[in-house]
This record gives C-alpha cells, sequence and structure tokens, in this order.
C-alpha cells in the first residue's frame, strides 16, 4: 500500500491583498497555502474541483480556509471556468405575492446545489424584462423567466447564448413549467353550476400575459361543459386596486359569480363590491387564482385555484441547472396540477329579495 504524498511545499510569494469594508485583509488561496503547508495551485483545485487531490489534502485546505473565513469569489472562479455558479430569476412584479414562493422554490433549490439566485424583476414590461436580461446574461449561467412579458422569439434569442427556462408559459424550443389550469378550473365552475349560477365572469390579467389567455380557454370550456354562460371582462392592472377598479364593470355585466386572473383582483374585486352594500357569497361568488399567502385573510376567506407556485420555482431551477451540467433536454415542458380551494367567498346563491 502506497503511502499518501506529502503535501506541496506553499510558495513563498503572493500579490498584494485586498481589504474588506472592515478594513482587515480578505483571505487569497496563498494564506491558505501557507496554512495548510501545501502549493497554491493545490488550493485551487481542491475548492474548485474537490476529488483532484487526496482525501488528506482536501481535509487540510477545507480546514484552513474554514479557520481563515475564506470565500469564494464566483467571478474570479468563473475565468477559468466560464461558470459563476449563480443563476437569474426575472419575475413580473416583485411586489406581487405570487411570485413569493416561485422565489424561495427556486432559491431552495440554488442553495441545494450551491448556486446562488440572483433576483429582477420587469415590472410588467416587455422592454425592461429583455434590458435585465441582457445586463443580466454577462454575470449568470443561466435565467428563469418567471410569467415573462418578452415575445417567444426574444426569449429563444437569449435561449440560444445561454440556458433559459420559462414559468407560467409555453415557448417552442425553451424548457418550462406551466400549472394545468384546466382541472382547477373545472372543479371551480361545477362548484359554481352546482350552486346555482348561470352566468360567470373572467376578469382577465394583462394582454401581454399567456397565463390570462389559458385561464379564459379554461373558463369558456368549463362553462360551456357545465352548460352555463361565460363572459369575459378586463382590468386596468392585476393588482387589488385594479380589481376595485373592475366592479362596476363586474355588476353591469349581471353575473352572479366571477373568476379572476389572480387573487389581488379578487380581493380588489370583493372589498369594493361589499362597499356598495352587496353581500359575498349570497349575492355574488368570487373566486381567484393562485392562492398566494393571505388569500384566507380576507371576509369571508377566498375561494381560489391553488398553482403549486413552490414546485413551479423549485422545478425550474432544477430544470436549469440540469440544462447546465448537461444533465437536462434542452426544451420541453413539466406541467404541475391546479386544484380548487373552496372558502367562504363561493357558494350557494340566494334568490333576489
Amino acid at each position: 500500500m502506497t503511502e499518501p504524498k506529502t503535501p506541496e511545499v506553499a510558495a513563498t510569494t503572493a500579490p498584494a491583498k485586498k481589504h474588506a469594508r472592515d478594513g482587515k485583509p480578505n483571505a487569497t488561496i496563498y494564506d491558505i497555502a501557507k496554512v495548510a503547508g501545501v502549493n497554491p495551485s493545490t488550493v485551487s483545485r481542491a475548492l474548485s474541483k474537490p476529488g483532484r487531490v487526496s482525501a488528506k489534502t482536501q481535509k487540510l485546505i477545507e480546514d484552513a480556509a474554514a479557520e481563515l473565513n475564506y470565500q469564494v469569489n464566483p467571478f474570479a472562479r468563473a475565468l477559468p471556468t466560464g461558470r459563476t455558479n449563480t443563476f437569474g430569476l426575472i419575475v413580473a412584479d416583485i411586489t406581487n405575492p405570487t411570485f413569493f414562493d416561485i422565489i424561495r422554490g427556486a432559491e431552495t433549490t440554488a442553495t441545494l446545489r450551491d448556486y446562488t439566485l440572483v433576483l429582477a424583476e420587469s415590472a410588467e414590461s416587455a422592454v425592461t424584462e429583455l434590458t435585465a436580461a441582457r445586463r443580466m446574461m454577462a454575470t449568470v449561467d443561466g435565467l428563469i423567466f418567471a410569467s415573462p412579458r418578452m415575445d417567444d422569439d426574444d426569449i429563444r434569442a437569449l435561449a440560444r447564448d445561454k440556458p433559459v427556462v420559462v414559468i407560467n408559459r409555453e415557448v417552442d424550443g425553451v424548457p418550462c413549467v406551466v400549472p394545468d389550469v384546466n382541472k382547477g378550473i373545472s372543479e371551480a365552475v361545477r362548484s359554481l353550476a352546482a350552486n346555482g349560477h348561470h352566468k360567470v365572469a373572467f376578469v382577465a390579467g394583462p394582454p401581454q400575459s399567456w397565463m390570462s389567455a389559458r385561464r379564459w380557454e379554461g373558463v369558456q370550456a368549463a362553462c360551456e361543459w357545465s352548460r352555463i354562460e361565460a363572459v369575459r371582462l378586463e382590468s386596468t392592472k392585476p393588482t387589488v386596486d385594479g380589481g376595485r377598479q373592475v366592479a362596476r364593470d363586474v355588476r353591469a355585466s349581471g353575473a352572479t359569480a366571477v373568476l379572476t386572473y389572480n387573487d389581488l383582483l379578487a380581493i380588489g374585486l370583493m372589498q369594493e363590491l361589499q362597499a356598495a352594500g352587496m353581500v359575498v357569497p349570497d349575492q355574488i361568488s368570487i373566486v381567484g387564482f393562485d392562492d398566494i399567502f393571505g388569500a384566507d385573510f380576507t371576509t369571508p376567506p377566498l375561494t381560489t385555484v391553488r398553482s403549486p407556485l413552490g414546485e413551479c420555482g423549485s422545478g425550474a431551477a432544477a430544470l436549469l441547472l440540469d440544462l447546465l451540467h448537461g444533465t437536462g433536454e434542452p426544451a420541453g415542458t413539466l406541467r404541475v396540477e391546479t386544484e380548487l380551494v373552496l372558502r367562504g367567498s363561493s357558494g350557494r346563491l340566494l334568490p333576489a329579495g
């Protein structure tokens, strides 16, 4: 049995140290080499590609790095490898709770696989989204778009430069994670029909939203199956204020039940209708979409179609990282199921008077 090789002697010269904000010098691989008694090149190999040095030497280097509180600079590491171990996530609106679980799911997967998540938002603007994506492409290994507003061609062009995954939208030639809305919407419409509703209004999301169009298609198909009428209403913005603003149109439509593009619209609509003296759900039933944090804080609690948002975030991150490591499919769609969550904002329609 051969004896393990003695670690290489550390180099005697090193570049000048940079200093942290607290005035203390940042530890370098030369400091680690000195403490561990090895060559700086051995430290570099051990930190960048574990397994290329003996277990004994790896342990010496890891202990020295921990003692010196050494932090890897991802951009310095990218110089020889071309990788920063970071990926970007761009969401349509960072203030919208719909994206909270998506972000957390992506972050959890990133942490498990030793990556860092970089976050940006488009503010519902295709132009802002494309600009942010191009800037991030220079420093991240890949990108995830949650509810993107860009054209398909722009997304595919970005995907030719670096791996890209899309959430809440299907783009030919790009991996996607998409909630299958049909199950949840069918359950919602059947529940409304069973409670005596004959006309359902759908309050749409942004015109550029691919998912809003799919949800409207789902509502139309489910209403046709249940033999009840469906009408589409436009909103000014997918927010609580947007829900308040569409309340007048809802009343004018004659619908006794409403499905909204998202929970924020549903919450604003319910608040405005209640302020106008309507009783929910006796006079009108309201169903949201997504089951965001706080959906059950309303009075009455909001009935909603739940999307597995955390699963979407973690699934998209896993797809992206598999692509980066050559183990994933270059295209294809991962579908996750939706389901109806019945609460107090929907129920049996009481006779007028």
